[in-house]
């Protein structure tokens, strides 16, 4: 018999959030076609919402994850911990359930953005900016693609180019070209 669990959940989640809502349905959907647990889950609500805060996180962690064509362990721990410590053990644990489907799918950052920036205050806008610099940096090694991948998004959400080169700034030794990560900055994801 076919599972259509992920198709009903992305045109559910499409329906009721939009891009970031379709993707995150699809994604539980696969969740529910390959275990066949019930999951009730409503995060999307017109005004930003902690469900909406942690959803776009997720999916656009991904996709700066996949950017360089390789997920790490280092990444994956590092979005886990930061999890764990701002939304508990028990959302993590189901949020970690999502990502595993989120990272096999193409993320459409462009739609996803223009949601979270019609939907989101510019404030948590610049801390999801700040999340995704502390994902690329998790393994030690930023590549390039990764930091145009956060450029692009910063872009999308209507992040100034000096906040984003300000807050590149935090992570790197030379915001403007060599991708070094700051030992500071590297021993704190290490804390977290």
């Amino acid at each position: 018999m076919a599972k259509f669990g992920k198709w009903l959940g992305g045109g559910l989640g499409w329906a009721v959030g939009g891009p970031i809502g379709a993707i995150i349905g699809f994604a539980l959907g696969s969740v529910l076609d390959d275990t066949k647990v019930v999951v009730n889950h409503s995060n999307f609500k017109q005004n930003t919402q902690v469900g909406d805060f942690s959803a776009s996180l997720l999916v656009l962690a991904a996709a700066v994850m996949k950017a360089d064509g390789a997920v790490l362990k280092s990444e994956l721990e590092y979005v886990k911990k930061f999890f764990i410590k701002n939304f508990g053990v028990a959302h993590t644990q189901e949020q970690m359930l999502v990502f595993r489907e989120l990272l096999k799918q193409e993320i459409p950052v462009r739609e996803v953005c223009m949601q979270i920036r019609h939907n989101m205050e510019h404030a948590a806008r610049l801390q999801l900016i700040h999340f995704l610099f502390g994902v690329s940096s998790a393994d030690g090694a930023v590549h390039q693609q990764e930091v145009q991948v956060i450029a692009e998004i910063a872009s999308y959400l209507g992040v100034s180019e000096a906040d984003f080169n300000s807050m590149k700034a935090m992570f790197f030794r030379d915001a403007d070209s060599d991708y070094k990560i700051l030992e500071i900055a590297k021993s704190a994801s290490d804390e977290e």
